[in-house]
Protein backbone atom coordinates (compact mmCIF):
# COMPACT_ATOMS: atom_id res chain seq x y z
CA UNK A 1 0.00 0.00 0.00
CA UNK A 2 2.73 2.29 0.77
CA UNK A 3 4.42 1.33 -2.53
CA UNK A 4 1.07 2.37 -4.40
CA UNK A 5 0.84 5.54 -2.16
CA UNK A 6 4.39 6.75 -2.87
CA UNK A 7 3.93 5.61 -6.99
CA UNK A 8 0.65 8.31 -7.00
CA UNK A 9 2.28 10.30 -5.17
CA UNK A 10 5.20 10.87 -7.78
CA UNK A 11 3.11 10.23 -10.62
CA UNK A 12 0.80 12.73 -9.96
CA UNK A 13 4.22 14.99 -8.98
CA UNK A 14 5.72 14.48 -12.11
CA UNK A 15 2.43 15.36 -13.94
CA UNK A 16 2.07 18.68 -11.81
CA UNK A 17 5.31 19.02 -13.34
CA UNK A 18 4.74 18.56 -16.48
CA UNK A 19 1.31 20.53 -16.53
CA UNK A 20 3.18 23.15 -14.91
CA UNK A 21 6.33 23.39 -17.57
CA UNK A 22 3.68 23.14 -20.52
CA UNK A 23 1.91 25.88 -18.83
CA UNK A 24 4.76 27.92 -18.35
CA UNK A 25 6.00 27.33 -21.87
CA UNK A 26 2.41 28.11 -23.73
CA UNK A 27 2.57 31.18 -21.21
CA UNK A 28 5.79 32.10 -22.21
CA UNK A 29 4.77 31.53 -26.08
CA UNK A 30 2.19 33.62 -25.40
CA UNK A 31 4.23 36.44 -24.10
CA UNK A 32 6.52 36.10 -27.49
CA UNK A 33 3.34 36.04 -29.41
CA UNK A 34 1.80 38.91 -27.62
CA UNK A 35 5.53 40.89 -27.63
CA UNK A 36 6.17 40.62 -31.30
CA UNK A 37 2.46 41.23 -32.41
CA UNK A 38 2.49 44.28 -29.68
CA UNK A 39 6.12 45.58 -31.73
CA UNK A 40 4.81 44.92 -35.13
CA UNK A 41 1.21 46.83 -33.91
CA UNK A 42 3.81 49.95 -32.58
CA UNK A 43 5.80 50.14 -35.78
CA UNK A 44 2.91 49.73 -38.18
CA UNK A 45 0.79 52.23 -35.86
CA UNK A 46 4.93 54.27 -36.28
CA UNK A 47 4.76 54.02 -40.06
CA UNK A 48 0.74 54.97 -40.25
CA UNK A 49 1.59 58.16 -37.75
CA UNK A 50 4.84 58.99 -39.97
CA UNK A 51 2.98 58.52 -43.23
CA UNK A 52 -0.01 60.78 -41.95
CA UNK A 53 2.58 63.45 -40.95
CA UNK A 54 3.95 63.60 -44.89
CA UNK A 55 0.13 62.99 -46.11
CA UNK A 56 -0.17 66.44 -43.98
CA UNK A 57 2.54 68.12 -44.94
CA UNK A 58 1.55 67.23 -48.26
CA UNK A 59 -1.45 68.41 -48.30
CA UNK A 60 -0.33 71.47 -46.60
CA UNK A 61 2.50 72.14 -48.91
CA UNK A 62 -0.33 71.77 -52.28
CA UNK A 63 -2.45 73.78 -50.23
CA UNK A 64 0.48 76.72 -50.08
CA UNK A 65 0.74 76.03 -53.25
CA UNK A 66 -2.78 76.47 -54.63
CA UNK A 67 -2.59 79.64 -51.92
CA UNK A 68 0.15 81.42 -53.81
CA UNK A 69 -1.40 80.26 -57.36
CA UNK A 70 -4.55 81.62 -56.44
CA UNK A 71 -2.99 84.72 -54.94
CA UNK A 72 -0.34 85.32 -57.84
CA UNK A 73 -3.88 84.74 -60.37
CA UNK A 74 -5.40 87.71 -58.48
CA UNK A 75 -2.20 90.03 -58.22
CA UNK A 76 -1.57 89.47 -62.04
CA UNK A 77 -5.40 90.27 -62.47
CA UNK A 78 -4.96 93.29 -60.67
CA UNK A 79 -1.99 94.10 -62.80
CA UNK A 80 -3.61 93.11 -65.80
CA UNK A 81 -6.83 95.34 -65.10
CA UNK A 82 -4.02 98.28 -64.43
CA UNK A 83 -2.88 98.02 -67.54
CA UNK A 84 -5.54 98.03 -69.24
CA UNK A 85 -6.81 100.98 -67.66
CA UNK A 86 -3.76 102.91 -68.21
CA UNK A 87 -3.60 101.58 -71.92
CA UNK A 88 -7.32 102.86 -72.48
CA UNK A 89 -6.44 106.28 -70.93
CA UNK A 90 -2.80 106.84 -72.32
CA UNK A 91 -5.03 105.99 -76.25
CA UNK A 92 -7.80 108.25 -74.73
CA UNK A 93 -5.21 111.30 -74.30
CA UNK A 94 -3.34 110.30 -77.38
CA UNK A 95 -7.06 110.50 -79.54
CA UNK A 96 -7.98 114.02 -77.59
CA UNK A 97 -4.15 115.35 -78.12
CA UNK A 98 -4.40 114.51 -81.91
CA UNK A 99 -8.05 116.00 -82.39
CA UNK A 100 -7.45 119.23 -80.27
CA UNK A 101 -4.11 119.32 -83.02
CA UNK A 102 -6.33 118.63 -85.61
CA UNK A 103 -8.91 121.41 -84.90
CA UNK A 104 -5.97 123.65 -84.42
CA UNK A 105 -4.49 123.38 -87.98
CA UNK A 106 -7.45 123.55 -89.28
CA UNK A 107 -8.06 126.69 -87.15
CA UNK A 108 -4.69 128.02 -88.69
CA UNK A 109 -5.68 127.16 -91.95
CA UNK A 110 -9.08 128.44 -92.05
CA UNK A 111 -7.65 131.81 -90.75
CA UNK A 112 -4.74 131.97 -93.14
CA UNK A 113 -7.37 131.48 -96.23
CA UNK A 114 -9.37 134.39 -94.87
CA UNK A 115 -6.46 136.39 -94.30
CA UNK A 116 -4.98 135.48 -97.64
CA UNK A 117 -8.83 136.58 -99.28
CA UNK A 118 -9.19 139.30 -97.59
CA UNK A 119 -5.36 140.69 -98.52
CA UNK A 120 -6.52 139.18 -102.61
CA UNK A 121 -9.52 141.47 -102.18
CA UNK A 122 -7.44 144.45 -101.00
CA UNK A 123 -5.14 144.20 -103.87
CA UNK A 124 -8.22 144.07 -106.35
CA UNK A 125 -9.92 147.16 -104.77
CA UNK A 126 -6.04 149.01 -104.46
CA UNK A 127 -5.38 147.83 -108.71
CA UNK A 128 -9.06 149.00 -109.41
CA UNK A 129 -9.12 152.49 -107.93
CA UNK A 130 -5.16 152.78 -109.55
CA UNK A 131 -6.68 151.91 -112.73
CA UNK A 132 -9.85 154.35 -112.36
CA UNK A 133 -7.34 157.24 -111.02
CA UNK A 134 -5.56 156.29 -114.19
CA UNK A 135 -8.29 156.09 -116.56
CA UNK A 136 -9.76 159.32 -114.83
CA UNK A 137 -6.68 161.17 -115.18
CA UNK A 138 -6.16 160.22 -118.96
CA UNK A 139 -9.49 160.66 -119.91
CA UNK A 140 -9.55 164.54 -118.31
CA UNK A 141 -5.99 165.18 -119.88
Amino acid sequence: VVVVVVVVVVAVDVIAVVVVVVVVAIVVVMVVVVGVVMAVVVVVVGVVAVASVVVVVVVVVVAAVVVVMVVAGVVASVVGAVVVVVVLVVVVVVVVVVVVLVVVVVAVVVVVVVLVVVALVVVVVVVEVVVVVVVVVVVVV
